[in-house]
């Protein structure tokens, strides 16, 4: 009642809420490595530590990292020869009952920390030797399995710590996959938008901007991405690392895989091996790029003047199975609308393939 006794209705209202999960600390640069311990302390990180790594990367730094570990905490390993869900299972069981881990590698060996520590909430620190796709930051993680992939939830890390010496020493390769993978950032949001128009999907306006930012990071410095030059991958990473935080914003990874993903996936089940993820996926940015009507000659100059793949052929696929792998696209994740899910004949698929080689 209000004071002069007239009954006030209550108006519902309505929960914007959003639990957004971003990185605490982040540290780029040249032997940041040393800066581990701190980075440790400053987040207060005691008792047990379960470090994952790859045993190709020991030598690079993960031995580097147990020591320095073992200077604030009591670290233990668990090396990651592939990311499948029984190895997953086994890194559960290995490591739910430590405080904090830590994910020193590649793609696989990080994604597992990321998903380890989201079954286990348990924080998680992102140490990367390459710069090869955005999962070095984000919260989805993408597990190989029968016939494909999933994409998983996991934990975005509490601390990134790029070592720009060691990603730049890394193959060259890694580093122009990790590029693709965010200049196809910009088909992804074509899609989101599509999907918001056509499907009425929610978007994010501030996390869309923000990968659209990422991309151009990426192709306005194309012609200054050199191999094995550390000024190239702070560039890079600091992009990885702001497409991750986009997708946090966002709650999915929507804001980084449409389309263009989708194709990638589809790849995975007819060639799988043969190409990088974030190659794959420029290569489908360009074909998704064109049906969108946009520039997809500037996607396709950018990833030549860093040195990654525009043609399936540049990573062993031929042209029938990269058409193949678009008709399949549709049936990847088909709670995701993008541009490929509006209807592609084998006839078209072939079309779009050919025009990848246009000069």
């Amino acid at each position: 009642m209000s004071p002069d006794g007239i009954k006030l209705l209550k108006t519902p209202v309505l929960d914007k809420s959003k639990w957004m999960q971003l990185p605490r600390d982040v540290i780029i640069g040249h032997d940041v490595l040393t800066q581990l311990p701190k980075v440790c302390e400053d987040l207060h990180v005691s008792g047990s530590v379960v470090v994952f790594s790859g045993r190709g990367t020991m030598n690079v730094a993960g031995n580097r990292v147990l020591s320095l570990i073992n200077e604030v905490a009591d670290a233990e390993l668990f090396i990651v020869d592939a990311i499948t869900p029984d190895v997953i299972t086994e890194a559960e069981e290995a490591g739910c009952g430590a405080d904090v881990f830590v994910g020193v590698g590649g793609g696989r060996v990080i994604d597992t920390a990321k998903i380890v520590s989201y079954n286990c909430s348990r924080p998680f620190i992102s140490i990367p030797t390459a710069a090869s796709h955005d999962g070095i930051a984000s919260s989805r993680a993408s597990v190989p399995v029968k016939g494909g992939s999933v994409s998983l939830a996991a934990s975005p890390p509490i601390a990134l710590i790029a070592d720009t010496g060691i990603i730049a020493a890394a193959p060259h390769r890694l580093l122009a996959a990790g590029c693709a993978d965010v200049i196809s950032n910009y088909t992804a949001i074509l899609d989101w938008e599509l999907s918001h128009r056509l499907r009425g999907e929610p978007l994010s306006e501030y996390a869309m901007a923000l990968s659209r930012m990422t991309a151009e990071i990426i192709s306005k410095n194309a012609d200054l991405i050199k191999p094995h030059a550390e000024e190239s991958a702070w560039t890079v990473i600091k992009a990885l690392l702001s497409s991750g935080v986009a997708m946090s914003i966002a709650g999915s990874s929507r804001p980084a895989s449409g389309g263009e993903h989708k194709f990638s996936h589809a790849l995975d089940q007819i060639a799988p091996g043969k190409g990088l993820h974030g190659e794959q996926c420029g290569i489908g940015s360009i074909i998704t790029m064109y049906l969108h009507g946009g520039d997809w000659r500037g996607i396709r100059n950018s990833l030549r003047a860093i040195g990654a793949p525009t043609t399936p052929k540049e990573i062993g696929i031929d042209d029938h199975m990269a058409a193949r792998a678009l008709i399949l696209a549709k049936s990847i994740r088909p709670e995701r609308f993008t541009i490929l899910d509006m209807g592609i004949t084998e006839e078209v698929a072939e079309q779009l393939i050919a025009m990848l080689y246009e000069e």
